[in-house]
C-alpha cells in the first residue's frame, strides 16, 4: 500500500559507527519492542525534511549520538510491517558522540562488531547493507570479527 499518490514511504536512516578500543569499528544496532527487531537508527522524513536531515534527527532521537555523514549507502526498498512501500536512505555515519537513553520507540542500543551485528540484525535487508557501509568507512579501519 502506498500513500495517496501512489508513492512510497520516505525515510532515512544511518549505519552509524564508532571506532573500537580494540582498533576496529563498532556498528550501531537499536531494539525497537513495537516491532521485536534489531535493525539500523531510521525513520520517516517529516513534511519538507531533506533525507539527510532526518537521517541525522533520526540518528540523535533513536541513539542519542550525534554522527557526521560519510558516503551514501545503495537505498532500500521494501513493503513494511503495515504493507506499505517504504523507500529508506541510508548513510554510513561516524558518531560524533553522544548516549543512550531508552525512549518510546528503541529500547536498546548495541555497539557490536560487524559479524556480531550481521548476526544480530533480524532482516537480511539490514545485513546487506554492512559490505557497502565497511568499504565506505575504509580499509585499516574495520576487522570482520
Amino acid at each position: 500500500m502506498t500513500d495517496t499518490r501512489g508513492t512510497p514511504v520516505l525515510a532515512a536512516g544511518c549505519v552509524l559507527w564508532r571506532r573500537s578500543p580494540a582498533g576496529g569499528v563498532e556498528l550501531a544496532l537499536v531494539f525497537r519492542p513495537k516491532w521485536s527487531d534489531w535493525s539500523w537508527p531510521k525513520g520517516k522524513l517529516k513534511k519538507g525534511e531533506a533525507a539527510r536531515a532526518a537521517a541525522l534527527r533520526e540518528v540523535l532521537e533513536e541513539t542519542g549520538h550525534t554522527c557526521r555523514l560519510g558516503p551514501a549507502l545503495p537505498t532500500l526498498r521494501y513493503v513494511d510491517h503495515t504493507g506499505r512501500e517504504k523507500q529508506v536512505v541510508y548513510w554510513a555515519a561516524e558518531s560524533t558522540g553522544g548516549a543512550f537513553s531508552p525512549n518510546d520507540e528503541v529500547s536498546e542500543l548495541a555497539w557490536l562488531s560487524p559479524d556480531r551485528a550481521r548476526e544480530r540484525l533480524t532482516y537480511q535487508r539490514d545485513r546487506e547493507l554492512i559490505p557497502p557501509a565497511l568499504a565506505a568507512i575504509g580499509p585499516g579501519r574495520h576487522r570482520e570479527s
